[in-house]
């Protein structure tokens, strides 16, 4: 059984964008590169082809594979969030026991994740962390050189 997915509503258009753009933009020109290479005959030894044919299985892989989280894909609704506890949409600033830094984060789907944006996935190791918090607790979250302890400062909604 998949695995349903949460995601933004902007998260989904994205995904439904992109394959669209598969479906209507690459895969005719697979289907026109194929078309070629078969107008040159002999398909046994044409080098064309057999790459033209190879992207097209690619191409068809990667759409089965994102019809499948698009089904399984849910859009979550802000209004119904505790804005009390650190959830998923949830802007999260913490503080750093260790060395007292302070940051915030977005705590989004993992295929949303992006840490130029301060957007983390609730799989990754603050995320799991820091869900289902609140002010005031403390976050111990396991990394690779040993548990870091975050306390949190303030949750918000965007």
């Amino acid at each position: 059984m998949s695995k349903i997915n949460y995601y933004t509503e902007e998260g989904l258009k994205k995904l439904k964008a992109e394959l669209h753009e598969m479906e209507t933009v690459q895969r005719p020109k697979i289907s026109a590169q194929i078309g070629e290479a078969i107008d040159k005959g002999d398909l046994s030894e044409n080098a064309e082809y057999d790459a033209a044919k190879e992207a097209q299985g690619i191409l068809e892989m990667k759409i089965s594979k994102l019809k499948t989280v698009l089904s399984n894909a849910r859009l979550i609704d802000e209004s119904e969030l505790d804005t009390s506890r650190a959830l998923i949409l949830s802007n999260v600033r913490i503080k750093n026991l260790k060395n007292n830094a302070e940051v915030t984060y977005t705590l989004v789907a993992e295929n949303e994740a992006d840490l130029k944006q301060k957007k983390i996935s609730v799989e990754s190791p603050i995320g799991k962390g820091l869900l289902g918090k609140s002010v005031g607790d403390v976050a111990d979250v396991e990394t690779p050189s040993g548990v870091i302890q975050f306390e949190i400062l303030e949750i918000t909604r965007s």
